[in-house]
């Protein structure tokens, strides 16, 4: 995944569900960071890595019927 990646998050702790975010970098102390959108307004958040699941919001291409594999 190349940065910064649009990404959909995912965090109990903050209550977000799917919330639709830009990954900036994934900091060496165990946090994400992020740009998101709350109300009208874009907000840096530092999420921890362990509380947090991230999903690219670009899913893979599928060539013949199984995805394409990218090498990284």
């Amino acid at each position: 995944m190349e940065l910064p990646a649009e990404v959909m998050v995912h965090n109990e702790l903050v209550g977000m569900k799917g919330s639709r975010g830009v990954l900036l970098q994934i900091a060496a102390d165990g946090y994400y960071e992020l740009n998101v959108q709350f109300g009208e307004r874009l907000h840096r958040v530092l999420l921890p890595i362990p509380a947090t699941v991230l999903i690219c919001r670009e899913p893979e291409q599928v060539v013949g019927g199984e995805a394409m594999e990218i090498e990284r």
